[in-house]
């Protein structure tokens, strides 16, 4: 069964207020218990002074103790239900306020007000004149059992208890209405998520605030924006992956019925014009192979310590001859630099580069490959000298199966999206600046290796010129 958070919540803030209002009911019932009830003997101490204050005074206006005079206090000391007895100096008892008819006055007194049982003897000096002149032997009431006391406490506990009950049905109401203020986010978090599984990809959760609700919504909308970005990627693929099989297949499909029905002749040249078809195929199909391998290179990566500029001085050797036969002019700028990485794939990003300038140059152009070093980053650059890439399509330029429009020659458009997949399996990133009429420069940043300042000892002085391979003056490794 499922139970709802915010009735949790409530149920939490009413618990709190109960449970604050409870502590607070208990600290202030014994705090007051304790100042009451010493209140209570304060008065008792009182009432005892003054009734030896008035045993003193009788003595003096008397010049020494007069039974007939202290029979006038006798309604005085017996008032609080209890009893008095007198002593002189030497401790003969004077007056016992509380025999005979005394007695039976205070017990009276006590049925009356309803006293609890006597306290201890208080044994109080009379003094006249800074001499003791007698002994007040007083016993008074316990304090604090008289029925009006324990009514006065009754009735302080029982508006801390309704106080108590009070403070918890606002708690819980309070807490009702913040619970659902603070959980209307999660609320409108779960409706937008079931609308996503359910495939509404343009479900948004409508929420601002500067707290952790707010910047759960705006990860959730990013969330969100990325799985529709995705799904439309993934439309877009298989729609280009069947375009891109669309023609070769029905070029294939309608040579060989064209063989069947005789239409077309079997001759070498319609058996070559199906080979370069099934080529383009196998050619499509390893494409897409690459791209595959390339998002799971990061799991499949060989990596060991590379000497890039040397890598990079062959990879211009060996595309030497095809610039050369385009009448583009290649130079290289290299500096030492080492990295951790896979030889074959950095060799694969560095050849998709080399063919995308060369497939994009026209002839009489020049493209410049080179290595530098920036902290602790190795910083390739390729540039061209073409016509460049329109703003519009700079975006794009590494989705799969994109061609621009001034391609010279054909492809499958996949060359640049394996290129940036297995530089970010590296570690690092390729990145593309263009003006239009002005050329395009590919940016390749690769993480240098942990030992990069320590070069072999085999290794050309980086003071020599930057080796510079093109159709004018040759290659060099």
């Amino acid at each position: 069964m499922r139970r709802s958070f915010a009735l949790r919540l409530a149920a939490a803030f009413a618990g709190v207020g109960i449970a604050a209002a409870a502590i607070t009911a208990i600290l202030v019932n014994l705090s007051f218990g304790t100042r009451f009830t010493a209140y209570l003997e304060d008065q008792q101490r009182a009432r005892q002074q003054q009734l030896v204050s008035d045993l003193a005074r009788s003595y003096e206006e008397n010049g020494g103790w007069t039974v007939g005079n202290l029979r006038s206090l006798q309604s005085l000391a017996l008032m609080d239900g209890g009893t008095m007895v007198l002593l002189d100096a030497n401790g003969h008892v004077v007056w016992n306020a509380s025999a005979g008819a005394g007695g039976q006055m205070a017990a009276m007194h006590r049925r009356m007000m309803g006293s609890g049982p006597l306290g201890p003897q208080q044994r109080i000096p009379v003094r006249v004149r800074g001499s003791v002149v007698g002994t007040a032997l007083i016993r008074l009431p316990q304090a604090g059992v008289l029925p009006q006391d324990e009514a006065f406490r009754s009735s302080v506990n029982r508006s801390l208890l309704l106080g108590g009950l009070v403070a918890g049905v606002i708690a819980l109401g309070l807490g009702l209405v913040l619970a659902r203020r603070a959980t209307a986010p999660a609320r409108e978090l779960t409706r937008a998520a079931r609308a996503q599984a359910a495939g509404d990809r343009s479900r948004r959760v409508d929420f601002e605030a500067q707290d952790e609700f707010g910047e759960m919504a705006i990860a959730f909308n990013t969330m969100a924006d990325t799985i529709e970005e995705e799904d439309r990627l993934r439309r877009a693929f298989a729609a280009d992956v069947a375009h891109e099989l669309r023609t070769p297949l029905t070029i294939l499909r309608t040579q060989i019925e064209g063989l069947q029905d005789g239409i077309v002749e079997l001759s070498p040249a319609s058996l070559a014009s199906l080979h370069e078809e099934a080529l383009r195929l196998q050619r499509l199909v390893s494409d897409l192979e690459t791209v595959a391998s390339a998002e799971a290179a990061g799991f499949s990566l060989v990596r060991e310590p590379v000497r890039l500029d040397r890598l990079l001085a062959e990879a211009a050797a060996e595309f030497a001859g095809a610039y050369e036969s385009a009448g583009i002019q290649m130079a290289s700028e290299l500096v030492p630099a080492r990295i951790e990485a896979d030889p074959t794939r950095i060799r694969q990003i560095v050849a998709n580069l080399l063919t995308n300038a060369l497939k994009f140059t026209p002839a009489g152009g020049a493209v410049t490959l080179s290595l530098r070093v920036d902290g602790q980053w190795a910083l390739v650059g390729v540039r061209d000298t073409g016509p460049g890439i329109e703003p519009d399509e700079l975006d794009r330029v590494f989705d799969r199966f994109f061609r621009g429009r001034s391609a010279r020659a054909g492809g499958s458009g996949i060359g640049l999206t394996v290129a940036r997949e297995l530089a970010r399996v590296h570690g690092g990133d390729l990145e593309v600046e263009s003006t239009p009429g002005e050329g395009a420069t590919f940016h390749l940043r690769l993480p240098l290796a942990a030992s990069s300042s320590r070069l072999p000892e085999d290794f050309t002085d980086p003071s020599h010129a930057p080796a510079r391979v093109g159709s004018s003056k040759g290659a060099e490794p």
